[in-house]
Formats: C-alpha cells, sequence, structure tokens
C-alpha cells in the first residue's frame, strides 16, 4: 500500500532523513522505532505533506504522493494522528470529530464513521458536548485516533500514541489499536515505548540518526539481543 524510496529529508544543511526506505502492506501495522530525535517524526511528516522531500519517492497505491499538498493526501485515505494530540481546545468533542471528516461529502457515511467512533471510544460519546481543551491526555488521544477515522483513511499514521498516558490507559489505547486494524485500517506507528509497539507490529524498522539500521517482524526485534539492550531495559 505504502512505499517510500530512498527518502531524504532536509532542514536547511542539516540532513534529517538519509536516505530511509520502507513499505506498509495493505492491512498490517508496521511500527518504526527509535531514540528522540532518529527521525520518525519527520518521515511521518513527509508522508502525509506536511514537510518536502529533498529527494526519493513515497508511492501510495502505486501513485507518486511526494509532492501532492497535504488535504489531497488525505482525500487519498493517508490520516494522521499527530504528536501530543493537537486537538481543537475551543471546539467540542464532537465539533473535532466533525473537522476530520471535512474533505468528506457523504453525510450517510459521516454519520455511520461517527457511530463507529462512539462505539470504539465510548468515553468520547459520553462527552461529545465538552469542550476539547477540558479532556484528560488519555481522552485527548482517544479524540486525536477518532477525528483521524473519520477522515475514512486506508492508511492511519500513528504518532507516538502514548506519550504521556498512564500504563493502564496505554495499554487500552494499543487495545484499540487493533481494534482499528481488525477492521481494515492499515497502520504505521510511530512510538517511543517499543516493547508495546513490536507486540502488535506485524513488522518494524529501526531509525538512527535518520537511516534505518534494522527491520523484521515485530516479535524478531521484540526478541533481538540489540534491540533489548537499546530500547527494552534489557
Amino acid at each position: 500500500m505504502l512505499k517510500v524510496n530512498d527518502l531524504v529529508v532536509r532542514y536547511g544543511v542539516i540532513e534529517a532523513i538519509k536516505g530511509i526506505s520502507f513499505e506498509v502492506d495493505d492491512g498490517e501495522i508496521v511500527t518504526l522505532i527509535g531514540a528522540n530525535g532518529a527521525g520518525k517524526t519527520t518521515t511521518m511528516h513527509t508522508i502525509s505533506g506536511l514537510l518536502k522531500a529533498y529527494s526519493g519517492s513515497i508511492i501510495l497505491d502505486d501513485k507518486d504522493i511526494t509532492k501532492v499538498p497535504p488535504h489531497k493526501i488525505v482525500e487519498m485515505g493517508v490520516a494522521q494522528c499527530p504528536e501530543r494530540r493537537r486537538v481543537f481546545a475551543s471546539q467540542s468533542v464532537e465539533d473535532n470529530l466533525l473537522l476530520g471528516a471535512y474533505t468528506r461529502k457523504d453525510n450517510d457515511g459521516i454519520k455511520k464513521d461517527l457511530d463507529n467512533v462512539y462505539e470504539l471510544f465510548p468515553r468520547l460519546l459520553e462527552r461529545k458536548e465538552q469542550l476539547a481543551g477540558t479532556l484528560s491526555g488519555g481522552e485527548q488521544q482517544m479524540l486525536a485516533m477518532g477525528r483521524a477515522l473519520m477522515a475514512k483513511p486506508k492508511i492511519m499514521l500513528l504518532d507516538e500514541p502514548s506519550m504521556g498516558l498512564s500504563p493502564l490507559l496505554v495499554r487500552e489505547i494499543f487495545d484499540i489499536i487493533k481494534d482499528i486494524n481488525s477492521q481494515g485500517v492499515t497502520i504505521l506507528l510511530v512510538e517511543q515505548n517499543a516493547k508495546m509497539a513490536l507486540g502488535i507490529a506485524n513488522r518494524a524498522y529501526v531509525i538512527e540518526t535518520g537511516k534505518i539500521v534494522m527491520s523484521g517482524s515485530g516479535q524478531e526485534l521484540l526478541n533481538s539481543e540489540d534491540i533489548k539492550k537499546a530500547y527494552l531495559g534489557g
């Protein structure tokens, strides 16, 4: 579904991404793990069109989206759930969700997907009239994920969904990620909680200083001594 080929991204003269290549197949959960500053979020922003590639290509369903503007990429089936939630604090929960569907015209489909989001996240239904800025961190994460789902994505880019959450909430969020995937949404997950990410991933890539240094199945990387030492406290 998604192929990143020899991608290079620069901030001025600094090369943040140094020619990485990876792919995500239809129906998979693929995770990118790595330390802070490794280039994970830069990669996500470039896929969704928020940053421009210096060179290389990004292919979605055999279409080159490297130079496509962000709103068109959303229309093509890519939705990003950003780091640190980024909800619209002064808008209600339901208005935030409906903003996720701003590129869509199918009102019946939007209503159906809104009901589905409320089924996935019952707490959002309880708080649908509440201002998003008054929600807890975990509820805001659920809202950000629900908002991304409202775009009816083929592939969802999840950037650090567990950031700042309690261990109990982290488990809940990862269970929901698996539920979303089981509904047919392909997932590209960036996550610092490597153990949780590798535990649900079909495949994984390790990024260090803008380069992919290791790849394999989630289980293979979970069992790797190098990964245990570097990321799992082993």
